[in-house]
């Protein structure tokens, strides 16, 4: 099956198109393997040590890519923020390397889900996971977000039921 673009975001550091200091990823639903999926390659700007990428960078992705599996359904209202994370470093995540994050949901209670996230290495192997609990975003929240809100419903792509 073909995988279908997730909604961007105008000034989202993970996401965002219109963010000069951002990652500008850009996110995948993956039915078959019912997760979601991002593919980049980050030079030595987002190192610690040279050639290993930063441990705040490598936590930025785990946290969007697994708070973006709730949104596999593409259902803009499902849309959470992290309560809490846990990030595991396995082994170096390198720079200049093609890498690829997943993210899936391990539970959904509605208004809170259990989610996980890894960074796979090109052999497969993980370099860092994150298991998190997510928290439904309250609607006055939401409704400051103005341009934001719009381009997330302008990227949206519509789908039927997964």
């Amino acid at each position: 099956m073909e995988k279908l673009r997730q909604p961007t975001s105008l000034g989202c550091f993970a996401c965002g198109k219109n963010n000069p200091f951002g990652l500008h990823l850009e996110w995948y639903n993956n039915y078959d393997e019912n997760q979601v999926e991002a593919e980049f390659m980050l030079d030595d700007k987002y190192c610690s040590y040279p050639g290993t990428m930063h441990g705040g960078i490598i936590a930025t992705i785990l946290d969007e890519t697994s708070g973006r599996a709730i949104l596999l359904n593409n259902d803009f209202n499902r849309l959470m923020v992290t309560l809490k994370m846990e990030v595991v470093y396995k082994q170096n995540t390198p720079t200049n390397t093609k890498l690829k994050a997943v993210g899936r949901v391990l539970k959904d209670g509605g208004s809170r889900a259990q989610v996980e996230g890894a960074i796979l290495l090109p052999d497969g192997s993980i370099s860092a996971k994150c298991t998190s609990i997510l928290f439904k975003i309250p609607q006055a929240v939401k409704d400051k977000w103005g341009s934001e809100a719009d381009e997330w419903a302008r990227t949206t792509p519509k789908v039927e039921n997964k």
